[in-house]
């Protein structure tokens, strides 16, 4: 969805996108990555208005790479 702008499940074009939060004790929608409240990388999610699937997705590329130096490659 977030490459095509359209739903892979109803081919709807109507999607919403909703970006990750950090908020008080690392709530929200990120992963976290360290001690601190603020080191988690955000996951964005998209939306599919019409039939509600959704997708997550990192889109920092420094974020990406913060996560194999904590996670490993596979």
């Amino acid at each position: 969805m977030k490459n095509t702008g359209t739903c892979p499940k109803c081919a709807s074009h109507d999607l919403l996108r909703i970006p990750g939060t950090i908020g008080h004790g690392g709530s929200g929608n990120n992963i976290q990555v360290g001690w601190w409240i603020f080191s988690g990388v955000m996951v964005t999610r998209f939306v599919c208005a019409t039939c509600g699937f959704s997708e997550e997705w990192i889109e920092s590329p420094a974020d990406i790479e913060r996560l194999r130096k904590k996670f490993g490659s596979g």
